[in-house]
C-alpha cells in the first residue's frame, strides 16, 4: 500500500536530485515528498544512502509505532537517532569536548 514519504538532503550530487524527481516532487531545493510503495521507498533510500557522500539525507515515513513515523539518516551528521523505550529521539553531538571525548546529549524532537 502506498504511503507518503518526506526526504530531505544537503550537499548531494545533482544526478541524485534528478533521479529522485522521477518518483517524488521537489517542493523546495533538496526537500522531496511523494506517495510510493514500501519497495520503491526502500530502493530510493538505497540509492540515496549510496550516493550521499559528504552530504546528509533524512527520510521520514509512516510506521506502525507510537510516534506514527520512522526516520532513516545517512551521511556525515551531528545528529544521531536514538531509541528510548520505543521512541525515536535525536542525540546532538556536543561541540564542546570534555577531557577530549565527545559527548552526546539526547533531546526530544
Amino acid at each position: 500500500m502506498p504511503s507518503m514519504i518526506t526526504l530531505t538532503m544537503t550537499a548531494v550530487p545533482d544526478h541524485l536530485r534528478g533521479a529522485l524527481t522521477r518518483w517524488l516532487l521537489e517542493v523546495t531545493p533538496e526537500l522531496y515528498v511523494g506517495t510510493v510503495s514500501a519497495k520503491v521507498r526502500d530502493e530510493l533510500w538505497n540509492a540515496v544512502s549510496a550516493c550521499v557522500g559528504e552530504g546528509i539525507a533524512v527520510l521520514a515515513y509512516p510506521a506502525n509505532n507510537e510516534q506514527g513515523f520512522a526516520l532513516r539518516t545517512a551521511g556525515q551528521r551531528h545528529r544521531h537517532l536514538r531509541d528510548f523505550d520505543g521512541l525515536t529521539l535525536i542525540a546532538f553531538r556536543n561541540v564542546e569536548c570534555t577531557r577530549g571525548v565527545d559527548q552526546e546529549v539526547a533531546k526530544p524532537m
